[in-house]
């Protein structure tokens, strides 16, 4: 078998594979999960006010199954999830200079998750280790045995994962933020309405990039921070806004290194960097580590699940990358918009120069970060895993770029645009000009520029967001890139010199004026790159 490939067992396997796993699951549990995090002498009665520390687990309800529920669910952390360790008690005056109170609820699925407030304006969030996933089914479902098995589920993320990222992150020369373990008293009522869903629990507290007072040394420069969804609304208004691809490659190489395949574009912040021109560089924050080194398809059933025509996504992490599309599959929309202007080169540079950042003793260190109980469980593991990631990184960042070249796709923005599309029967090199960065530039509106090969790419997309653009389209031979063309909300024109060979076109108006090029041939697109708002 291919390093990075996958072959998907029958339909019929699937199916009496997963129904036998049912079986085994049991009839659904009332109370599913641990009411206190607290284990050993004394860990029932009441906690002391002046407690410092604690001894508990993160849920020891998942380690309490059978040989025969492992073998079709699979065995996961679930030691790991029981193994007892110190963790200091949260007291909300004194745990950072100033103190802390309680802020607005999370919004996630799975996550129990809220702000803190703290002084100088600065937030921190406050998340539990332990998920409750019972939003993510259907109501019909939350009472029967699949809540069981969604919530089983949660033992194959590593619960202390993130606290070891930090030392990687700062050798690999991106932004990271600094969590820290903190048991939550059972008595707790400083964190207003989400005060009885902490209780008694063990949790990451880690500060936000929200407020300026926030910057660390390496984003000293940052004139503010945002999320993803602002970013974006940003960066497709105009071209005096843009994404500093280099530095969110590294990021995403990183992530894949790592194993963390859920990096959708709700889990990135990005730190604002103005330019003396007026121009805005966005630099990528990378947040919630929760699925750090996953471990999943160690059972019959999430083997099944996780194969590529089901649930590839849910990638486990192994001494090889494994199947590429699914560690991508998560990230794919921000992917698309925050790596278009990189070569083959540049993903090759990249991971060459991560390999060399990330030595045997930066990672060995790292992993010390674990709790002992857990280092002695996975730590040794852990570590075999990242070197040999380690040593193919390159052909990794190879299969990379060959995934987001299968199928790109480009967009302008909200002010008018020139795009110059140049077809060849080998290749088809894609220029885009921006009057508006000629006035911000002083005369160079060139926006964008890439080349497409034929043996890379299977269809190449071209977004007009808005005002009114122009498609400059020539070439001429077989074998044509196929070109997708979408007009945006803006009267749009399109000018064809040489073939109609795969082209099509699609409008959002039907103001595309397409004298010598074939009509739209299906219907609007509903929907384009810059509707899309942020996955909680």
């Amino acid at each position: 078998m291919s390093l990075f490939s996958a072959q998907p067992p029958t339909f019929r396997a699937c199916l009496v594979v997963l129904g036998l796993g049912l079986m085994a699951t049991g009839c659904v549990r009332r109370n599913y999960f641990q009411s206190d995090a607290r284990v050993g002498a004394g860990s029932d009665g009441a906690l002391a006010p002046a407690t410092d520390s604690v001894l508990g687990v993160a849920g020891r309800q998942y380690n309490d199954r059978s040989k025969f529920h492992h073998l079709f669910w699979g065995k996961h952390y679930r030691g790991v999830w029981a193994a007892p360790v110190t963790a200091p008690v949260l007291h909300l005056a004194t745990v950072v200079p100033g103190g802390l109170k309680a802020g607005k609820p999370g919004g996630g699925y799975q996550s129990i998750s809220m702000t803190l407030e703290g002084p100088q304006e600065r937030e921190y969030a406050l998340r539990a280790l332990d998920k409750e996933p019972s939003k993510t089914l259907p109501k019909a479902l939350r009472h029967t045995i699949v809540l069981n098995v969604v919530r089983d589920a949660t033992s194959a993320a590593m619960p202390y994962g993130a606290f070891t990222v930090p030392p990687l992150a700062r050798a690999a020369g991106v932004p990271h933020t600094r969590p820290r373990l903190v048991y939550v008293r059972p008595d707790e009522t400083g964190l207003g309405s989400m005060s009885e869903r902490f209780q008694g629990k063990l949790a990451l507290l880690e500060e936000k990039f929200v407020a300026l007072s926030s910057r660390t040394p390496d984003l000293s420069g940052a004139s503010g921070f945002v999320s993803s969804e602002e970013m974006l609304a940003a960066v497709y208004a105009s071209p005096a806004h843009r994404i500093d691809q280099p530095s969110f490659l590294r990021a995403r190489l990183l992530d894949a290194w790592l194993g963390d395949w859920d990096r959708h574009e709700g889990q990135w912040d990005w730190a604002e960097f103005k330019q003396p021109d007026g121009r805005v560089r966005y630099q990528a924050i990378p947040k919630d580590r929760d699925q750090v080194y996953f471990r999943f398809d160690d059972g019959l059933v999430p083997w099944l699940a996780s194969r590529p025509f089901i649930a590839p996504q849910f990638h486990t992490f192994k001494r090889e990358f494994g199947y590429v599309p699914g560690l991508l599959n998560q990230a794919h929309f921000i992917d698309q918009r925050g790596l278009a202007r990189l070569t083959r080169a540049d993903f090759r540079r990249v991971a060459a120069d991560l390999q060399r950042r990330l030595s045997d003793t930066t990672i060995e260190r790292a992993i010390r970060r674990l709790p002992p109980a857990v280092y002695a469980l996975e730590g040794r593991g852990i570590v075999a895993r990242l070197k040999a990631r380690r040593q193919t990184l390159p052909q990794f960042a190879e299969a990379y770029y060959l995934e987001l070249a299968r199928k790109p796709v480009l967009g302008g923005t909200a002010l008018p645009e020139r795009f110059v599309v140049q077809r060849y029967p080998d290749s088809t090199t894609v220029q885009i000009f921006s009057a508006a960065r000629a006035k911000i530039t002083g005369g160079d509106s060139l926006h964008f520029q890439h080349t497409y090969y034929s043996a890379e790419t299977k269809n190449l997309t071209l977004e007009s967001l808005g005002g009114a653009d122009v498609f400059e389209i020539s070439g001429d031979g077989r074998n044509l890139i196929p070109l997708l063309i979408y007009g945006g909300e803006g009267t749009d024109r399109l000018q064809l010199a040489g073939s109609k060979r795969g082209l099509k076109l699609f409008d959002v108006a039907s103001d595309l004026q397409a004298a010598g090029a074939p009509r739209p041939s299906l219907p609007p697109k509903k929907r384009l790159a810059y509707d899309r708002t942020e996955e909680e």
